[in-house]
């Protein structure tokens, strides 16, 4: 499956993050999407398929209130002065995708791999000799569509295998769930080893959060 346009992806990650994380189904708007998230520091947030200035800057005029959050998919600096300075910046993102195929789960010496399904969202971690947390991922799988989230290993366990192991873990699951194609927001720590497995960059993933000055 490839993806026409930005919009289309983003789509996807929309429809797979609302499943990984509970959060409310999307509304659909002119410009992109609403989703309540429901947290007590993310109420809400706005992601914009629209990319052009008249648009950002008339949605982040309309929606700003503390607890709001907007996510765009363009250049971040132009998405910064158009927002204007009541919109803090969080860290840089990347809208990312891959082919999914069957990978080998290798579990490295005195580590423990659990995973588990949750309305529909297969979750993976693992756990030290001494049964710490290591690390962990999940993913939803939403028809041909996965999307992966919240990857996570503990500072030090890091370097040992275990991001690439719960990726592959999950590539799997979501395999079996009838997905083709994986589709992520990565950050900055998760960016390499996704590029690693085959991952690329479709767009920024730009994230910002209602901070009146």
């Amino acid at each position: 499956m490839s993806f026409e346009s930005t919009a289309e992806i983003v789509h996807a990650w929309v429809r797979g993050w609302v499943a990984s994380r509970g959060a409310a189904d999307p509304v659909h708007r002119p410009w992109g999407f609403t989703v309540d998230v429901g947290q007590v520091k993310h109420a809400t947030r706005h992601v914009l398929t629209a990319d052009d200035e008249a648009t950002v800057r008339k949605v982040a005029a309309e929606v700003a209130a503390p607890t709001v959050w907007l996510k765009a998919f363009t250049d971040p600096d132009s998405v910064v002065e158009w927002v204007g300075p009541d919109w803090a910046v969080d860290e840089p993102g990347w809208l990312m995708s891959t082919e999914l195929r069957r990978k080998r789960t290798v579990v490295p010496d005195g580590y423990t791999l659990r995973t588990w399904t949750r309305g529909g969202v297969v979750r993976a971690l693992v756990v030290g000799a001494d049964g710490s947390f290591a690390a962990r991922a999940q993913i939803a799988p939403t028809g041909h569509t996965a999307v992966v989230d919240q990857v996570e290993t503990a500072p030090e366990h890091r370097r040992k295998g275990l991001g690439r192991l719960v990726m592959h873990t999950l590539h799997n699951a979501a395999l079996d769930h009838g997905a083709t194609v994986g589709v992520l927001g990565g950050t900055p720590d998760g960016r390499a080893l996704y590029e690693s497995l085959g991952w690329r960059v479709h767009a920024p993933l730009v994230s910002l959060f209602h901070r009146p000055a």
